[in-house]
């Protein structure tokens, strides 16, 4: 798999990625994760204009995978990363990590920070066994984190257990 940044062509094919992606929060009871929409095309196309989004893509130049990130009190907060079932567990997500944490450490960044849920295995047990994150206790959080949660709160993500990470860089 090759890792180049998004195209404006690729927006629709993105959310075609995460619809696919959420299909399997319906496996293990998390019917809303799983009907959630994906983000709007203005939305993506915002991340693309600032050079905030990749796509890992197949031989054709096919996005299988895409992760996009915000800038949150000084790292680089993993907004989404969603990786297409057919692609899955093939270390495709972890490689978009890895460009990023590469990109982030060479421009001083000093961490990448997400958040996720703790119950479900290719969240937070992945993040931290093969990612290299750690989960963060309450008083580690940053405003923006804070701030990231209370607005996952609103959406209901916390009807599930939710926890902040962060990997240095």
């Amino acid at each position: 798999m090759r890792i180049r940044t998004s195209t404006l062509d690729d927006i629709p094919v993105l959310q075609d990625i995460e619809r696919a992606a959420g299909r399997c929060f319906r496996d293990i009871g998390m019917d809303e994760i799983a009907d959630d929409e994906p983000l709007s095309v203005p939305e993506l196309a915002r991340y693309h204009r600032e050079g905030r989004a990749w796509v890992s893509v197949d031989e054709h130049d096919h996005p299988v995978a895409y992760l996009i990130t915000d800038p949150v009190d000084g790292n680089v907060h993993v907004e989404q990363v969603s990786v297409h079932p057919d692609a899955a567990r093939r270390g495709v997500g972890r490689s978009l990590i890895e460009h990023v944490a590469r990109e982030a450490a060479a421009d001083g960044v000093a961490a990448l920070t997400l958040t996720t849920f703790t119950e479900v295995a290719w969240n937070a047990p992945y993040y931290a066994a093969r990612c290299g994150f750690r989960a963060l206790r309450e008083a580690e959080l940053t405003p923006g984190l804070r701030e990231i949660r209370r607005l996952e709160n609103a959406h209901g993500l916390d009807r599930w257990p939710r926890i902040c990470m962060r990997r240095e860089l």
